[in-house]
């Protein structure tokens, strides 16, 4: 173990994580200093020491020198161990406080229940279940004792896998006359769901619904019994779960679903136009992740890139425009069109719509180290300035028309593997003026493998059809 390893695991003992030991030693060692350069003393990826910074900021640890770029510097070593040995006597209080608290709750509760041991019968259970096994016993137990209904509400990905899973089960409740009610969020292939079920669920004795989101997920039998995961955007496959036949709760639960079904929409007469499905798409974007967009109309284009972008603008994230096909007055005048408040964004720094000759290829020269130095800067100014994140996008038709096609190769295999960025990119792609070049399929071919994920927005008689495939 190296000497700074060993004075991290030291400083983890006065109440930090060992990521924010780390990070606040490197930053203490460099003085007013960069997160790179932090990442590299502290031996931690560039994304961790981001995402550590803002919690010693809030613990007073650390602060950030403003300026071009913004530099981190640490609380002196003395202060800082003297702040945290204060904060751990604070904690320590608090814990022996709420201990003499849980001391007179519990002699209360002890007191009630023996009081009342001799009702325990008519007493309704609640049981929480941890392991994944026992959480799949119950779950078949539940289905095998249906006598009329089984309602679900959960996610689309874990309603298949729930189909799936007690296929048998279902099969042999629903020979009963049991009635199996769905209600999820309708997944970007639409059939999958209804053909798990018409497979797995004969004659049709199911009731697929579909609804705008799941504030809760549940399977109730009877309306008698439940099983509900303990958060929120926990799953009945995998997460803890709590079972009752708790009339009060169940009878709560009974009308949330009923609340739901009311608002829902039959499998059957739902479609998602071609805007709502990129909405969807894009909405399932995280940082980090790198998209090749293929389009074949300027409509196509605009669609799903401004769909993609307004998404982000909402969430509170900063957005690059790196205009290459189109000038960026026109995609200005554009996005204007589209719906999204272009002077507004500008005017809070939220919206910058670049030409390609801001960053790609300057004074007619291109460099990868100077593209990535520029998205660097450009994610550390936005969280600066207080936005959750960047998501940027940019026109690549400018290294075809400049014949840098090896070197659009480099760029995207650099921006996929190397760049330690959690930023959201999509590379827009007119597949026009990718065929026009020497060995267009060699080069697709090249450019599907550098990048996470490929989107493909095609003409039709509106403006696009989407869809998104893993690369």
């Amino acid at each position: 173990m190296s000497a700074f390893e060993d004075s991290a695991k030291k400083l983890s003992e006065f109440g930090l994580t060992p990521y924010e030991a780390k990070v606040y030693l490197a930053a203490a060692k460099l003085g007013p200093t960069s997160a790179s350069k932090i990442s590299k003393i502290a031996k931690i990826r560039r994304e961790e020491v981001y995402r550590t910074l803002p919690k010693l900021e809030k613990a007073g640890l650390i602060d950030r020198v403003l300026g071009r770029p913004v530099k981190i510097r640490a609380m002196p070593i003395e202060d800082a161990l003297s702040f945290l040995i204060s904060r751990r006597e604070e904690q320590a209080k608090q814990e022996i406080s709420n201990l003499y608290s849980m001391r007179e709750s519990i002699l209360d509760s002890l007191e009630a229940e023996l009081e009342e041991t001799e009702l325990e019968e008519k007493i309704h259970h609640f049981t929480l279940i941890s392991e994944k096994d026992a959480i799949g016993a119950r779950t078949s137990a539940l289905i095998g004792s249906a006598t009329f209904t089984i309602d679900i509400v959960d996610s689309s990905t874990d309603v298949v896998r729930f189909i799936l899973n007690y296929a048998d089960a279902l099969e042999k409740t629903i020979k009963r006359d049991v009635k199996v009610r769905i209600l999820t969020v309708c997944p970007d292939k639409e059939e999958i769901i209804p053909e798990a079920l018409q497979k797995h669920v004969p004659n049709n004795s199911f009731d697929l619904r579909y609804v705008e989101t799941l504030p809760s997920r549940y399977v109730m039998v009877d309306r008698k019994q439940a099983l509900i995961t303990t958060t929120p955007d926990g799953t009945l496959s995998d997460m803890k779960c709590l079972w009752t036949d708790d009339p009060g709760l169940v009878g709560l639960i009974e009308r949330d679903f009923e609340e739901q079904y009311a608002k829902s929409i039959s499998w059957k007469q739902f479609r998602l136009s071609p805007s709502e499905k990129i909405t969807r798409i894009v909405k399932h974007l995280r940082p980090r992740d790198h998209v090749i967009l293929m389009y074949d109309s300027l409509e196509a284009k605009r669609n799903t890139l401004f769909n993609y972008l307004r998404y982000g603008l909402d969430n509170g994230e900063a957005v690059k425009y790196v205009c290459s096909e189109e000038s960026p007055e026109e995609i200005r005048m554009a996005m204007q069109k589209f719906g999204i408040p272009v002077s507004e964004y500008e005017k809070i720094g939220a919206l910058d719509i670049m030409n390609y000759t801001d960053i790609y290829i300057k004074d007619g020269k291109f460099s990868v180290l100077d593209i990535m130095d520029a998205w660097d800067n450009y994610y550390s100014n936005a969280l600066a300035e207080g936005f959750k994140g960047l998501r940027v996008t940019g026109e690549m038709s400018c290294f075809m028309e400049h014949s840098l096609v090896e070197e659009l190769i480099e760029y995207e295999k650099a921006l996929h593997t190397i760049l330690d960025i959690p930023l959201t990119a999509i590379c827009a792609y007119n597949s026009e003026a990718l065929a026009s070049i020497e060995n267009p399929l060699d080069v697709y071919s090249e450019l599907v493998k550098a990048h996470g994920k490929v989107l493909f927005a095609g003409k039709d008689s509106t403006v696009g059809k989407v869809e998104m495939r893993m690369a």
